[in-house]
């Protein structure tokens, strides 16, 4: 092993262990460990509840009730963790879960109609949508590096691979021992868990959201996730892949069935250990994914996690051993972890926090939707070209996808490198010096640089504001009606006042020298301040200050 990779090697398992070390990261990761292992038990329970209630259709049935519903609910419950205190949504969501998982408990016991039960589980489905998209919102507000930031998402992913593992393990055992009804129990015991863990984080609440919702209006509020992703073409892509790995992830689960049972003929045990092979692949995944800490370029690696999905696939259809099989699908469970870091870090960095949640909500949308439609289009597939055909075009379709869109994913990884100049200057202010590292980056990659020359008028008293400024170079002369209050160099930021008190701007800035200022958009701008409280009151204090310096009928405003 090379100096630099072994020294890179370290450098990641030290941002990897600094995720625990951080006491909001930790209960939060704590947190998603009882969250995803009591919902992968208690789903066995719930399939063995429903076979033994209707056969084979009613398993079908409830995914269906707990897929679609979930899948519809998903954009518009991630509003929630925009509009209000992320931990306060996520708490609400564990709390809400339990509520009804005990309620499905009580059925069980009761001998209640199973309608009940699978009812019940779908509510637990659609509440489950408000708290993912707000859990993968809060990561960059927690994380104090981006180094944290992908560790973060690496140990989230290994969670739920050892959940996928574990879980029905676990659910498995006690149905054994126990009932249904205690499965269930279980997991409302692992919700409480979760929410316990999750009040105890620490993190600045959103101040001001209800104010610039109001004055955008619900509606758009509600579509906001959308309207992020259709206006912006890499957001469009990455979700893009994301569904498409998920499409085939769903037609996996018929796939890995039938190749067992029918292709392979190994028999219910055979089937076990090959749905645990991806679990497996997973835990190896999150070793190797070490390695993509501290990385900015991760849209070739989240592309490169995309082809390596479905060859293996397309290989166990070309060669179908039991060996072969088993070790292809530890290969496809090593790709799902690298697309996951990879793909939701590059979300991450790239949204603008104030919709963070609810792009995640689109993308849950689009997953559920998929694995739904996934498993649909495999029967289709197998009835078509057979078991073998199936899983050939199954797992050609992604490295076909991935080739195609390689250019577009390598153009990402260009755009992606943050200039440290820019992200220097806005730390020198009071106003975005306590944000998050996340925030701050894609702060630094919404910049517009404006060149002026000397004498160009920058804003004009009066006029409306719809861009806050940052001096890298150069002299700026502040006046108000015609009168000179001050001068700005490298460092200093204009613009504040007019957007976060929604007035007219109140004194003109002119160049005295040629000029380097870089603007950010107006929203851009109000979600970010507006959005951590201690930014907020850096804001505050710097418009008091200035406003001190003008006519007192000015600072009344």
């Amino acid at each position: 092993m090379s100096g630099f990779l072994r020294t890179r090697l370290a450098e990641s398992v030290q941002a990897f262990a600094d995720v625990f070390r951080n006491p909001n990261l930790r209960r939060l990761e704590l947190a998603w460990v009882g969250s995803a292992t009591g919902e992968w038990a208690a789903i066995v329970a719930l399939s063995v509840f429903a076979f033994e209630s209707g056969g084979a259709a009613a398993v079908g049935l409830v995914v269906l009730i707990r897929m679609l519903p979930a899948a519809a609910a998903a954009p518009f419950s991630a509003l929630l963790a925009d509009r209000f205190p992320r931990t306060r949504v996520m708490v609400a969501a564990d709390l809400s879960r339990a509520f009804a998982v005990t309620g499905a408990a009580v059925a069980v016991f009761a001998d209640a109609p199973a309608g009940v039960v699978y009812a019940l589980a779908g509510l637990v489905a659609v509440v489950s949508t408000a708290f993912r998209p707000a859990q993968a919102a809060l990561v960059p507000t927690l994380a104090r590096t981006p180094q944290e930031l992908t560790a973060a998402n690496v140990a989230s992913s290994t969670i739920e691979s050892v959940a996928f593992f574990a879980g029905p393990a676990l659910g498995g055992l006690l149905l054994a021992a126990t009932s249904v009804g205690v499965v269930f129990a279980a997991q409302a015991v692992a919700f409480l868990w979760s929410a316990l863990l999750v009040r105890r984080i620490s993190v600045e609440a959103l101040v001001a959201r209800e104010a610039v919702a109001g004055r955008r209006g619900i509606v758009r509020e509600l579509g906001a996730g959308f309207e992020a992703v259709a206006r912006d073409s890499r957001l469009r892509l990455l979700i893009g892949l994301f569904g498409a790995q998920t499409l085939v992830g769903g037609a996996l689960n018929v796939l890995v069935v039938a190749t067992a049972l029918e292709l392979l003929d190994v028999g219910e045990a055979g089937l076990g250990f090959l749905t645990s092979a991806d679990g497996l692949g997973g835990l190896i995944g999150a070793a190797g994914a070490l390695v993509l800490v501290g990385r900015r370029r991760l849209a070739a690696t989240f592309g490169a996690g995309i082809l390596l999905w479905g060859v293996p696939l397309a290989l166990i259809g070309v060669w179908p051993e039991y060996v072969v099989a088993f070790a292809m699908l530890v290969i496809v469970g090593l790709a799902n972890t690298i697309v996951d870091v990879s793909g939701l870090t590059l979300l991450q960095r790239g949204v603008d926090n104030s919709v963070l949640a609810r792009v995640f909500g689109v993308l849950e949308t689009l997953v559920l939707g998929a694995i739904a439609l996934g498993g649909v289009l495999a029967a289709l597939l197998i009835s078509v070209l057979g078991i073998r055909g199936a899983l050939i075009a199954s797992g050609a379709f992604l490295p076909a996808l991935a080739l195609l869109t390689w250019r577009r994913l390598a153009a990402l990884d260009a755009a992606a490198v943050v200039p440290a100049d820019r992200v220097a200057l806005l730390r020198s202010g009071p106003i975005f010096a306590p944000l998050p590292p996340a925030i701050v980056e894609h702060l630094a990659l919404s910049l517009e640089a404006v060149t002026v020359l000397a004498g160009t008028e920058i804003i004009r008293q009066g006029a409306p504001g719809d861009c806050f400024y940052l001096v890298a170079d150069g002299e700026l002369a502040v006046s108000m009606d015609g009168r000179e209050t001050a001068r700005l160099g490298s460092g200093d930021s204009f613009g504040e006042i007019a957007l976060l008190r929604d007035v007219p701007r109140t004194a003109t800035v002119v160049a005295k020298t040629d000029a380097l200022v870089y603007g950010l958009d107006r929203d851009e701008f109000i979600a970010a301040v507006t959005g951590h409280a201690e930014s907020a009151d850096a804001a505050d204090a710097v418009i008091a200050r200035r406003l001190g310096t003008l006519r007192p009928e000015v600072a009344s405003l």
